[in-house]
């Protein structure tokens, strides 16, 4: 079991990464919302696996521990929050410059930041 948690969390991570290195708004969107799934599913394993065991102190011997379970929904509240508004973000970013492109060329820098200083100018 912890080997598939494992991989699942690997997996998602190598994906979300791989996302988030694109040069267009999508992509990076939702390499985002991997690693944050990623990070959920790890904070979630950290709690120990455990079938059949009550989160409640006193219960059995052995109970789980609730911290991170508390934690992951807070983090579910907290990405969800966050990808509404790189979504928002990015699509004002596409409406003002026709582009969903994440990157910028140096012609676009320098055409951005008009001409360039005079000589001996600091």
């Amino acid at each position: 079991m912890e080997l598939l948690v494992a991989s699942g969390i690997g997996v998602l991570t190598a994906a979300g990464v791989y996302l988030v290195m694109r040069r267009r708004t999508f992509p990076v969107v939702i390499g985002l919302s991997l690693l944050s799934y990623a990070v959920n599913l790890f904070l979630f394993a950290t709690g120990r696996l455990a079938i059949d065991r009550p989160p409640i102190v006193g219960a059995t011997a052995n109970p789980v521990d609730p911290l991170p379970q508390a934690l992951v929904l807070t983090a579910i509240v907290i990405s969800f929050g966050m990808t509404a508004l790189i979504v928002v973000l990015s699509l004002r970013g596409f409406l003002e410059t026709g582009s969903d492109r994440v990157d910028i060329s140096a012609s676009d820098r320098d055409s951005s930041l008009g001409s360039p200083p005079p000589e001996g100018a600091s």
